[in-house]
């Protein structure tokens, strides 16, 4: 299973982390694994190419980890569009969750 943790302060995203497998099909055919991917490196994509600030990012060399977090330094303006750009992640990850919740597992702290 794929747990997705979300960790805020005052309803802002500081980080989240992603852990674990889906195991919804054979490897290269899960398509419950490729689509959280393709969402959530695409998100992280975008916050590189549209903000230019530097996310940490810890990634397993295995695959099946991902923790990205936002500096404390970015300012307000460009941390609301890192917050947008999240939140509509999100969005999409709960879609998936909806349809696969036996495959992914959405949780905030």
């Amino acid at each position: 299973m794929i747990k997705v943790t979300l960790y805020r302060d005052n309803n802002q995203i500081t980080s989240f982390e992603l852990s674990g497998h889906a195991e919804s099909g054979p490897y290269g055919y899960d398509l419950v694994c490729a689509g959280v991917s393709a969402v959530s490196i695409g998100a992280v994509n975008a916050v590189l190419e549209l903000t230019d600030i530097d996310l940490a990012i810890e990634q397993g060399s295995e695959g099946g980890y991902l923790r990205v977090t936002i500096p404390n330094s970015v300012d307000t303006e460009i941390r609301e569009k890192v917050q947008l750009l999240f939140e509509g992640m999100i969005v999409s990850l709960q879609t998936i969750e909806r349809d696969y919740s036996q495959f992914i597992k959405i949780q905030s702290k």
